[in-house]
């Protein structure tokens, strides 16, 4: 069983993604850490122990983080994609339990360095709350079991500029910071997570299943959905961060590469881009493993098993 903390901005995609793991015998969920992204860290941080509370999962900690980007201030317009509320404008109650009383990034180091190669961190949202965690203390990258991270593109196009993914792009100092640390690192990006699509049959079969967890996700990805098909023109959404997880759970569901990859900082065009040195031209050895390809048919039938079991 693998030992998890997630880095999350809840959020649609970040719910339902936490669900997923919540739901794997492989996953052993420790903690939640909340970072501003798809919606102030406030917002993000309620939703998060609004998530665990459906769960019946209380006892698992949520640590809020930062709530802007290492360098710039923060103008995020995530809620044209989940909801003012970052739960579709379904403006639900709060949970009765509180967050955590320290922050994310002191959290992080003393739960990494106090269990030597044993906890997998999962960040799918901006890499702030990384990024100030290893420059506390370095020696978390060699004491981190690994870092998976939703986030970036090495081989299409970006979601919020030509060339930059939102999580990235968001804040791309620190995610400089991060993609350098020196730990085993692997991005699951939009190389992957745009060929992974859950359309309105899926949602259908999803909300026929009658769960507690599917009732909620059929309650909070409408909003979600017709972002899509106003924005994409598509019946369905890419399913991003759910994948990260599933790298997790089963590596075997896509195909990686070992390379070395940059990212763009500053205020130029293409700030936040993650740039893939495929032919060697900087002679610098890999330091990430890029997720290329996946199995979407397999891994929407996993999510699809383990969300509707009781």
């Amino acid at each position: 069983m693998k030992r998890l903390i997630i880095d999350t901005d809840p959020g649609v995609d970040d719910s339902m993604a936490i669900l997923f793991a919540l739901q794997s015998p492989e996953i052993q969920l420790e903690a939640l850490t909340t970072v501003f992204g798809n919606n102030g860290v406030e917002k993000t941080t309620a939703n998060a122990l609004r998530v665990l509370e459906l769960a019946g999962r209380s006892d698992i900690p949520v640590v809020p983080g930062v709530n802007r980007p290492l360098l710039h201030e923060y103008h995020g317009t995530g809620y044209r994609v989940h909801g003012r509320d970052g739960l579709g404008e379904t403006n639900m109650p709060p949970a009765k339990s509180n967050p955590h009383p320290g922050r994310a990034a002191e959290y992080l180091v003393s739960r990494i360095m106090e269990a030597p190669g044993e906890i997998t961190l999962v960040a799918v949202g901006p890499l702030t709350n990384l990024a100030l965690a290893v420059s506390i203390e370095p020696r978390i990258a060699q004491n981190v079991k690994e870092v998976v991270i939703m986030g970036g593109t090495a081989t299409v196009p970006g979601n919020v500029s030509p060339v930059a993914e939102a999580n990235i792009h968001n804040d791309a100092e620190a995610a400089n910071i991060v993609f350098h640390a020196g730990w085993p690192f692997t991005m699951v990006g939009l190389d992957v997570t745009t060929k992974t699509i859950m359309n309105s049959a899926y949602l259908a079969r999803l909300q026929e299943a009658g769960t507690p967890f599917t009732d909620f996700i059929s309650a909070i990805t409408p909003f979600y959905h017709q972002f899509y098909k106003s924005v994409r023109g598509t019946d369905g959404f890419h399913v991003h961060d759910s994948s990260a997880i599933a790298y997790v759970i089963d590596s075997s569901l896509f195909k990686t590469q070992k390379v070395y990859v940059d990212v763009a900082v500053g205020e130029q065009r293409n700030s936040g881009q993650t740039i893939a040195d495929w032919h060697g031209s900087w002679k610098q050895p890999p330091n990430v493993n890029v997720c290329l390809d996946v199995d979407s048919a397999r891994f929407l039938e996993l999510y699809y098993e383990r969300i509707t079991k009781n």
